[in-house]
Parts: C-alpha cells; sequence; structure tokens
C-alpha cells in the first residue's frame, strides 16, 4: 500500500483497516460476492457476467473498505492526466479526499477489475465516489465545474448536510444476531449504519468474535456438542443394526472444539463480510452513552471514540449470572468458556436447573463424563412442568446425577490443572450440608442483561433495576424516543435468537422503509436440546389453566416410540405428545409439545399452523406421513380428562 495512497497531498501511511481485511482468510465464496442488494443500496450495479472467485475478494474488500471508510475517494493513476485535473480542481476547492494510485498497487489490476464491475458504464479511471456513493468519472467532475455545482456534488456545502449533521443515522450496540439484522436491514434503506461490538473477557479469559452470543458461546456450539453426542448414541444402536464396531469407541474433545471452533471462526468472517457488502462500519469497541445523540467507543487498549447519532439500538445481550460466593470466578466456568474449553471437563457439577444447565449437561454425558446436576428447586422454570419432569426422569436414566434442593455456598481448588481439582460445599433448605469434588464446574443459574454499564442513565433510559432489563412499547422503543432497544435486553419478551433478528428487521423497516408490521411475540416456536429433544410452542399447560381456567381446557396427549428406536429395543414410553386446546373456541390449539428426537424440526413446521389457528378438528383431519414421530400429532384421541392409559407398545 504505502505511497499508493493519498489524501489530498498528503501520503497516508497507516492502512492497518485495508491490510486487515486483506490479510483474513476467504471462507466460502458466495460470501464474498457484492450482492445485487448491497449495490443497489448505493446505486452500484455490478455487471451480470462479473463473477466472484476467491482470488478477487481481497480486491474487492479492499475496495469497499476504502469506499466505506472515507467521505470522498478517487481510484487514480499517477499517469492519468484526467486523474490528475479531477485531483487538482478538487484542491482548488479545498475539498479533502483520499487517492488510491492503481498502478502503484501490487493488484491494481484486480482493483480496476472490481471497479469496472461495480460501476458498469465507466472503464478507466478516475473512479470517484462520495458518502459511499459512485458519482461517476472525469467528465461528471468536469461537468459539475462548469456549471458551478462542484461544492454541492461533494456535498461540501452545509444545506446539503443531513439536517442534524449527525455522524450516522443509526448506531446499533451490540453485534449479535439481533443487532446484525437490524443494521444491515437498515443499510438496505441507503442510512449510514455503525455497529459497536466488544466482548469484555470472562472472568477466566474466554472471548470471541463478532456474531454475539448464539454463533460463538450459544446456540451453535451447543447444538453441534448435542450432535456429537447423538451421534455416540447412535454408534451403540448400529451394533443392533448389524455395524460390526468395536467395543470400545474413542472420544476426542480437542479435535471436537477445534472442528466447532472453525465453523465459528467462519461465521464470525461472513458477518464481517457482510457488514462490508452491506455498506455497514464496523468498531471493535465498548459502546457508551455519554450524552444526548453521542456514545463513546473504547476499544482493548482504552482508545476512546466518540459518535452521534440521530437513533440508537440497544442490542447488548445478555452474560451469564455468577453465585456470589466463594470461588465461584476463580474456579468457575459458565458457557462462556465450556464451547471452546482446550481441555476435556472431567467429571463435571453444572449448577442450574435452566435449559443451558440441562442441555450442557445432557451432551457431556453423551460423551462419556460424569455429570452430576445440582437443582435448587424446579427444572426449567418457564417451561411445561410436565415435560420438564419427564426431561430430568430421562436423564437421569441416561446416567446424569441430580443433587436437589441444594445450593452451593463455597468452592474450593484443591489441585490445579487441565482439568484440576474443586471441592464443593453445598447446603440444602433444611441445612443440611454436603461436600464433594469435581474436575469441573459449571455455572447455568441464568444471565443478566447487559445493560447497566452503557451509559443509560445518563441519557434517562428507564431499565428495571432488579433486573436491568429495558421496557419498550410495542415498537421497541425505550422511554428516550430516539432509542430502541431489541433481542435479550428486552422486559418480558422471549429471549431467542430468531425473536431478536426478526425484531431488528422490521425495527429497521418501519424506521427507514415505511413499514407498520410489529413484531409478534405470541406463539413463538422454540426448542430445548437436551438428550431428549423437547419442542414446544405456544401455552405451556399450567399457563393455559391458569389464563383460561380448567373447565375451557382439554389436552390430549400420548407416548410414542420413534421406529429407529425400536430395533435397539431402548426407551420406550419415553417419547411424549401432547396439544392444549380451548374447549370454548373450537378446540383451537394453544399449545404444542413435543418430546422426542428432531423436536426442533417437527416444531417448526407445526409454529406454521398453529400461527393460522389450528384446530384440534383440523388436526385430525390431516393424513398423517407414516413411519415418522410428527405422525402422532394426527391420532390423538386420549385426553387428560378420561384418564385411560397411555403405554405404548409399538412404533
Amino acid at each position: 500500500m504505502g505511497n499508493s495512497v493519498r489524501k489530498g497531498k498528503a501520503v497516508l501511511l497507516d492502512q492497518n483497516q485495508v491490510k486487515g481485511v486483506q490479510n483474513c482468510r476467504a471462507g466460502e465464496g458466495d460470501l464474498y460476492n457484492v450482492t445485487k442488494e448491497a449495490a443497489k443500496m448505493k446505486n452500484i450495479s455490478p455487471r451480470r457476467n462479473g463473477a466472484s472467485t476467491k482470488e478477487n475478494i481481497d480486491a474487492k474488500l479492499t475496495v469497499l473498505n476504502y469506499i466505506d471508510t472515507n467521505n470522498v475517494v478517487i481510484f487514480s493513476k499517477t499517469t492519468c492526466n484526467r486523474c490528475k485535473k479531477v485531483k487538482d480542481l478538487l484542491d482548488s476547492f479545498g475539498i479533502s479526499y483520499v487517492s488510491v494510485e492503481l498502478d502503484k498497487e501490487e493488484n491494481g489490476r484486480k482493483l480496476q477489475d472490481v471497479l469496472n464491475e461495480l460501476t458498469m458504464a465507466v472503464t478507466i479511471a478516475p473512479f470517484v465516489f462520495v458518502n459511499q456513493k459512485f458519482i461517476g468519472s472525469f467528465e461528471t467532475i468536469v461537468k459539475a465545474d462548469q456549471e458551478s455545482k462542484v461544492e454541492k456534488l461533494f456535498k461540501v456545502n452545509g444545506d446539503d448536510c443531513k439536517e442534524d449533521s449527525y455522524d450516522f443515522d443509526l448506531i446499533v450496540i451490540g453485534g449479535g444476531s439481533g443487532g446484525l439484522a437490524a443494521a444491515k436491514e437498515a443499510a438496505q434503506y441507503d442510512q449510514k449504519v455503525m455497529v459497536l461490538d466488544y466482548v469484555t473477557p470472562s472472568p477466566v479469559g474466554t472471548k470471541w468474535g463478532l456474531g454475539g452470543t448464539c454463533v460463538n458461546v450459544g446456540c451453535i456450539p451447543k447444538k453441534l456438542m448435542h450432535q456429537t453426542a447423538l451421534l455416540g448414541q447412535a454408534l451403540q444402536d448400529s451394533r443392533k443394526y448389524g455395524w460390526q464396531v468395536e467395543e470400545k469407541v474413542q472420544h476426542s474433545w480437542n479435535m471436537m472444539t477445534d472442528a466447532v471452533k472453525n465453523y465459528i471462526n467462519s461465521l464470525n468472517w461472513g458477518y464481517r463480510v457482510a457488514l462490508i457488502e452491506n455498506r455497514v462500519k464496523y468498531e471493535n469497541g465498548y459502546g457508551e452513552f455519554v450524552g444526548p445523540h453521542k456514545i463513546k467507543s473504547t476499544n482493548s487498549k482504552g482508545t476512546e471514540k466518540f459518535h452521534t447519532a440521530k437513533r440508537f439500538i440497544v442490542a447488548t445481550g445478555e452474560r451469564p449470572r455468577y453465585l456470589g460466593i466463594p470461588g465461584d470466578k476463580e474456579y468457575c466456568i459458565t458457557s462462556d468458556d465450556l464451547f471452546s474449553l482446550s481441555y476435556c471437563p472431567g467429571k463435571t457439577l453444572v449448577i442450574g436447573a435452566s435449559y443451558v444447565a440441562l442441555e450442557c449437561a445432557g451432551f457431556l454425558a453423551g460423551l462419556g463424563l460424569d455429570v452430576t446436576v445440582m437443582v435448587r428447586s424446579i427444572l426449567l422454570r418457564g417451561f411445561d412442568q410436565e415435560i420438564a419432569n419427564k426431561i430430568g426422569d430421562y436423564m437421569e436414566g441416561h446416567g446424569v446425577k441430580f443433587i436437589r434442593s441444594f445450593v452451593p455456598t463455597k468452592i474450593e481448588q484443591i489441585e490445579p490443572g487441565e482439568p484440576g481439582k474443586l471441592k464443593v460445599t453445598a447446603k440444602s433448605s433444611d441445612g443440611t450440608e454436603i461436600t464433594e469434588e469435581y474436575n469441573t464446574v459449571l455455572l447455568a443459574i441464568g444471565r443478566d442483561a447487559c445493560t447497566r454499564k452503557i451509559g443509560l442513565d445518563t441519557v434517562g433510559v428507564k431499565i428495571n433495576e432488579k433486573t436491568g432489563k429495558i421496557p419498550v412499547n410495542d415498537e421497541e422503543q425505550t422511554n428516550v424516543p430516539y432509542i430502541y432497544a431489541i433481542g435479550d435486553v428486552l422486559e418480558d419478551k422471549l429471549e431467542l435468537t430468531p425473536v431478536a433478528i426478526q425484531a431488528g428487521r422490521l425495527l429497521a423497516r418501519r424506521l427507514y422503509g415505511g413499514s407498520t408490521l410489529k413484531c409478534d411475540y405470541v406463539n413463538v416456536p422454540t426448542t430445548v436440546f437436551t438428550p431428549l429433544e423437547y419442542g414446544a410452542c405456544g401455552l405451556s399447560e399450567d399457563s393455559a389453566l391458569k389464563k383460561y381456567g380448567e373447565d375451557s381446557i382439554e389436552v390430549y396427549h400420548s407416548y410414542f416410540w420413534p421406529l429407529e428406536w425400536t430395533v435397539p429395543a431402548r426407551d420406550s414410553n419415553k417419547c411424549y405428545a401432547k396439544v392444549i386446546c380451548n374447549k370454548k373456541d373450537q378446540e383451537r390449539v394453544l399449545g404444542f409439545h413435543i418430546l422426542g428426537p428432531n423436536a426442533g424440526e417437527i416444531t417448526q413446521g407445526f409454529a406454521v399452523a398453529i400461527k393460522c389457528g389450528l384446530t384440534k378438528e383440523q388436526l385430525d383431519s390431516t393424513i398423517g406421513i407414516h413411519p415418522v414421530c410428527a405422525e402422532v400429532f394426527t391420532t390423538l384421541s386420549v385426553t387428560k380428562s378420561s384418564g385411560e392409559e397411555l403405554v405404548q407398545s409399538g412404533c
């Protein structure tokens, strides 16, 4: 780079941003195309035959990065007289610009190919971009000079600036799934958008890349490790199907975590590319409000920057909660740490009864580890309790131990190491005290919203002082009109990645696209990836009874036995299905629940029907697919009120 990049007549030597882009290793090719949507957004149309290969990815990203990070950029050549005239003209008006000299760049030919692709009609330098838009070449600038419109063309006249003169139209605080979705959607409407994202390392030092909890330390690695455990069970089943597998099958923790991390790294990179393609500025900085419409961004080196915006979206998510007892932050890990742990955790105590606790305990046990879950009260608070208890019973039947009605009071290190040895002291509600030794203690007792240290009080945004959650109206707007919030930080809203994504996209469309569609937080499907998966949509049985009364509710239910499990002859009468209906409204389905393999896939399909007002009669009139697990919902006939026997003897 070096002397090939100039700002006015001054040489720019610091090209770290571009260098950072070039040094990243390319992944899947389709992630790196300059999409038609991104091009259209900035009035740039790619050639239809401009196929992108991995060889020109760096060139394309370099061009986009120059365009995105400079108000005025000229792609020029030192030997081009036309280019010199344009730069001289801008100098005469005192217009600041960055000049990229293509003939001095190592990959200048490829850069010009990218520019030709982006601009279509233009084939020779200079290529002039203003505020991320291509405005033309030599002829355009000369014509503007002849018509005394140079200042207007380059928007240096104050009258052409945005009315509030903010740095950005929108700043999104938080680079998780919801924040990224909102940012990219807003950019589609020609808004100037920035994403601030910063991961504060966990107490044991774990940190990660762009994408938020779900991608890095949540849904994605969790599901992959759940699949790892399922494959172990499949190996056991395969023997009954005739596969002659050696009795002793080994699992490599490090091989698994390396594979998972590699996949996650590709997602991190894909998000970075997507932001560049959508002309969204990304800054790896901790965002904190310092005044109205103004935010401070602090990077890992402590360097501070200040930015202003017309609107803000808070999408900072949550982080795991700690116990507040001696040794918890010093010796325990959380889900922030587990998925990238550099060693097998060994004998593990999971503290908590959340879905995170049970999912992690489930796949760790599935890998053959000695796992114990310490539970203060009920399992899966907020979920259907009948199903929750069935999950607990299933896990106990498959080797997971439960210590109920105990809470830890102290964690002590006996031996350091990877893993080391820890002594856990716990006390029951009746005062009984127990101690036990483990290699690893995993905390999964809940999560806290990341809202208390981002300056919300400075700008007057109200939060729930107990939970840190942000109350919003039905348009995700806080009590401060120019500040919005989405995702897990919202009070009384579902903490699910797809919900945050949907809310973010719809919010951006309302703010900038003229839409009136709001996010519907009712009848949202979800799945808990315990060893026996649990899918649900709508109300739990307990919630339905509380809301509608016992006289209005009818519950249809049944056990079922997956055909695939019959040959290995395992887990009969463990899988369970039920629908909760409102008898006073044509037996409309209020709640859908399934406990069994592939529960998420099944639930997603039925969620559409429930959204459309599914009734029990419609379920009954639907012909099932045989032999599959979902078929059970087309044949449910036994009601709870009848008290009939549920035990199944075949598939």
